[in-house]
């Protein structure tokens, strides 16, 4: 049986003993990967009075942007908070959980990252390792469900995030308390596990690795965090298994922002957000906002597809020397599949 212990911060590359040697391209779903993106400081808006910053930075800006503060955001934050005080003293049962769901280009793993990248961050600033600490502090876990996902392929993807070694020879039982040891002695406070519609609990395998979750969630001492393509329409919430996790997890609906909700416009407020973090050298603020009912229908008020959509015009507008977005431009920028079937632009001017 083996007995892996939690990250070294001498040798885990992106950790507190980073020498900034390290491969970059380590995925998200491992620490390496997931320590260097939650580490890193994201995309800095232009500010007042810094000097203009060359074309190859402009375009690589636009290519990555900021983070816009999306209600879906604001609300997951505050849910993943108040569980995680919630279940910190829990020991009797498996602590409340929250799934992320909506449709494609909805913003759902922007909002999970975002969330994920904060609660690492409050951690590590809250609890930094002591003096002469040979371990990195390890508050977060990101996981996928793989595709035609079993129990032992799940608690093996759980494994490879902390690099527990693992042989073929390995059962399923002895993988996951591998993984339960580590995790618990790494300190992983919240455990993010994503394309969770891929599980089916009517079938076999899918109930066994639903089962695999559960166990997970009563063993770790963790908040658990799923997301999915609109799971309510799937299986995951049928039978005992879905009842058992329906009456356990809260629901985030990262659905497409309407036009209106009262008073308020929450999709021009988001696009205002998008504007004011442009670098363009000719843009005028507020054309943008003009044109929320043409982008809500674009978009179908999915975040996703309203950020591309903007991005992609900006960085038209730096190769064709523009350096501004206009109804125009919007209109010859082709979007996703999903985003083109719902609006076809029509082109009368």
């Amino acid at each position: 049986m083996v007995n892996p212990s939690p990250p070294s911060a001498s040798s885990t590359p992106g950790g507190p003993g980073d020498s900034g040697g390290a491969d970059v391209s380590w995925p998200l779903t491992t620490w390496q990967g997931w320590n260097r993106f939650a580490t890193t400081d994201p995309p800095a808006p232009p500010r007042p009075g810094d000097p203009p910053r060359s074309t190859e930075e402009r375009l690589a800006y636009h290519s990555s942007f900021v983070t816009i503060r999306t209600p879906a955001i604001h609300a997951l934050a505050i849910q993943v908070r108040t569980l995680m005080i919630l279940g910190r003293h829990q020991q009797t049962t498996a602590r409340p959980s929250l799934i992320v769901t909506g449709p494609a280009a909805a913003g759902k793993i922007t909002a999970l990252l975002n969330v994920g990248r904060t609660c690492h961050l409050a951690h590590t600033r809250k609890n930094p390792p002591p003096p002469g600490s040979a371990h990195a502090a390890v508050p977060v876990a990101y996981v996928l469900v793989p595709p035609g996902a079993t129990a032992k392929t799940l608690i093996t993807e759980f494994a490879r995030y902390l690099g527990i070694p693992i042989t073929a020879r390995m059962t399923q039982t002895q993988i996951t308390e591998a993984v339960c040891h580590t995790y618990t002695q790494a300190g992983v406070q919240l455990v993010m596990i994503d394309e969770i519609h891929r599980l089916n609990p009517r079938t076999t395998t899918g109930a066994q690795t639903a089962d695999l979750i559960k166990d997970l969630t009563e063993r770790l001492p963790a908040t658990f965090v799923y997301a999915g393509i609109n799971v309510t329409d799937t299986p995951l919430f049928t039978g005992v298994r879905g009842a058992q996790l329906a009456g356990r997890a809260t629901l985030i609906d990262c659905g497409p922002l309407p036009a209106r909700h009262g008073k308020r416009e929450p999709f021009r407020d988001v696009i205002t957000d998008i504007e004011n973090h442009l670098d363009l050298q000719q843009h005028q603020p507020g054309t943008l906002p003009r044109h929320t009912q043409y982008l809500h229908q674009r978009t179908a008020g999915r975040i996703g597809s309203l950020t591309r959509l903007i991005r992609q015009a900006a960085i038209t507008a730096i190769h064709d020397g523009t350096e501004r977005i206009t109804k125009t431009t919007l209109d010859t920028i082709r979007l996703d599949h999903l985003a083109e079937t719902h609006h076809r632009p029509r082109r009368n001017r």
